[in-house]
């Protein structure tokens, strides 16, 4: 804050406006859309990682591991993302307390669940009740992560496996015949060609994850949707900096920041599409061929 924000009643215009966006809560305001761009950044490989394994084991010739690959893929893409967020996040969290709360405190007698309320001891906690507000923020933000990989790795999972049905048998077929083992035809034929037929599904999946980014708020997180209510609803003059209902111009700036995300990522994902098709044998590398 500037150092003629002391008095806010003797500010002009302009001087009041920049006090106003330079308080404190303007300032975690705008640190909100590094959270969600972080949120994304680590969400999309970690959930392209849940969806490769789920993927490869939905192809898998062991039974139970292949079972586990279609129910988790099934179960979490049939389940609201706002129910799912709302329970696996709340049974997560209490399940890691349970576990630390058995090695910690043996000894404890008193009911854990008693009625609608969890009860575990102090020690186990996570994070601690002691623990600094950045480490609460942390655990929240992890969990966060943890929740939208899940859920988004079970559509990257789908997405993945149609890819790979996608590539042409008789492909894998004549690595076979030149006596490849079946890993290295999956991890020289199969691996580098189904990402042609999957980066379509992938970039709309993107797409979702960056639009279900305001969900963060039900985890936990002060994200942007947040404090642009926050900041944007009508301040009386029991506030410091009083203005009416806001709101409009808030959204509407998180408005342009998704737009130009969306439009960023449009860009990007035509240009990895055309280095991923050169010299394919499909439409867009014959395409690039004859061009």
């Amino acid at each position: 804050m500037f150092s003629f924000c002391s008095d806010p009643t003797a500010l002009t215009d302009a001087q009041w406006l920049a006090c106003y966006l330079t308080t404190g809560k303007h300032m975690a305001f705008y640190l909100s859309f590094v959270t969600v761009m972080l949120l994304l950044l680590i969400t999309a490989p970690v959930a392209l990682a849940f969806g490769f394994g789920g993927a490869v084991a939905a192809r898998s010739q062991i039974l139970p591991l292949r079972w586990f690959g279609k129910t988790y893929t099934a179960m979490v893409r049939g389940v609201p993302d706002i129910a799912f967020f709302l329970f696996f996040v709340i049974a997560l969290d209490q399940g890691l307390e349970w576990i630390n709360h058995q090695i910690r405190c043996p000894d404890w007698t008193d009911p854990i669940r008693n009625g609608l309320e969890f009860r575990v001891c102090p020690q186990a906690k996570i994070p601690l009740g002691t623990s600094a507000q950045t480490w609460h923020e942390a655990y929240n933000f992890g969990l966060a992560v943890f929740t939208f990989a899940i859920v988004f790795g079970a559509f990257a999972a789908n997405v993945l496996f149609g890819a790979m049905q996608a590539v042409p048998r008789g492909q894998l077929e004549t690595a076979e015949a030149y006596g490849m083992t079946r890993r290295q035809v999956f991890r020289r034929i199969l691996v580098p060609q189904m990402w042609v037929y999957a980066m379509p599904g992938l970039s709309n999946l993107w797409m979702i994850l960056v639009k279900a980014t305001p969900l963060l708020f039900l985890l936990g997180v002060e994200d942007i949707v947040y404090w642009a209510r926050e900041l944007g609803g009508a301040k009386t003059q029991a506030f410091t900096y009083p203005h009416p209902d806001w709101r409009l111009y808030y959204f509407l700036g998180l408005l342009v920041f998704y737009l130009f995300l969306t439009k960023a990522s449009e860009v990007f994902f035509e240009r990895l599409m055309r280095r991923l098709t050169l010299g394919q044998a499909t439409l867009g590398g014959e395409g690039q061929r004859t061009a």
